[in-house]
C-alpha cells in the first residue's frame, strides 16, 4: 500500500509539472509566430530546447512510474482496491494524452520556428535590397554629380578663352590705333613711303621697256 501511495503522489506532482512546462512550452509558438524580433537574438530558441529536454525528462519518468504501477496492478492486485486500479488506469490515459500533447505541441513549435526563420530570412532578404537599391541610387546620384561638375569646369574654360581672346582683340585695337596715331603724327613718313611705291614703279617702268627692246633686237636679228 505504502508503495502504491508513493507512486500516485509522485505521479501527480510530475503530471502538475508536466502540465505547467507544456503550457509554457505552447505559449512559445505564440511568441514565434508573432515574427516580431530574430528566433534567436530574442533567446527563444534556447528557451524552446529547454524547455522541450525538460519535459522529455518529464515523459521518461511518468512513464517508469506508470509502468511500476501497472506492475503492481499485475503482480498484487489482491493489495489494491477498485479505486487504485482505476486511478492506476487513469494515470496510464493521463500518461497517454500527455504524450500525444506533446507530440503536436513539438510540432507546432517546429513549425513555428521554421516561420519565423523564413520571415527572419525574408526581412533580412528586403533589408539588403534596400541597403543595395540605396547604394546604387547615391553611386548614381555621384556620377551624376560628377558629370555636373565636369560640364561646369568645360563652361569655365570655354569663359575664360572667350575673355582671353576678347582682352587679345583688345589689346590689337590697341596696338593698330596707336600706329595709325603714330603715322598721323609723322606726315613725312607718308612721302617717304609715296616716294619709295612712286621709285618702284619707274624701276619697274624702265626695266619693262629695257626687256622690250632687247626682245626686239633679239628678233630682228633673228628675221635677218
Amino acid at each position: 500500500m505504502s508503495n502504491y501511495d508513493a507512486l500516485h503522489r509522485q505521479c501527480r506532482t510530475l503530471e502538475n509539472i508536466f502540465d505547467t512546462k507544456l503550457n509554457s512550452y505552447s505559449s512559445l509558438v505564440s511568441a514565434l509566430s508573432s515574427g516580431s524580433s530574430d528566433v534567436e537574438a530574442s533567446g527563444s530558441s534556447a528557451r524552446w530546447k529547454d524547455l522541450e529536454l525538460e519535459l522529455d525528462e518529464l515523459m521518461e519518468k511518468l512513464e517508469d512510474i506508470n509502468n511500476q504501477m501497472s506492475a503492481l496492478s499485475t503482480t498484487q492486485p489482491d493489495t489494491l482496491s477498485p479505486s487504485m486500479l482505476r486511478t492506476i488506469q487513469r494515470h496510464r490515459e493521463v500518461y497517454m494524452d500527455h504524450t500525444r500533447d506533446l507530440k503536436r505541441t513539438k510540432a507546432n513549435v517546429q513549425n513555428a520556428l521554421d516561420r519565423a526563420t523564413l520571415l527572419t530570412g525574408v526581412r533580412n532578404d528586403i533589408e539588403a535590397y534596400k541597403s543595395s537599391a540605396a547604394d546604387s541610387l547615391l553611386a548614381e546620384r555621384g556620377r551624376i554629380d560628377s558629370s555636373h561638375r565636369m560640364m561646369d569646369d568645360t563652361l569655365e574654360q570655354a569663359y575664360e578663352t572667350r575673355a582671353e581672346f576678347g582682352r587679345q582683340r583688345s589689346a590689337l585695337s590697341g596696338i593698330n590705333s596707336r600706329m595709325v596715331g603714330v603715322i598721323n603724327t609723322m606726315p613725312g613718313i607718308n612721302n617717304i613711303i609715296g616716294m619709295i611705291k612712286s621709285r618702284r614703279r619707274r624701276d619697274s617702268i624702265i626695266m619693262g621697256l629695257v626687256v622690250g627692246i632687247c626682245l626686239i633686237l633679239l628678233m630682228s636679228y633673228l628675221w635677218n
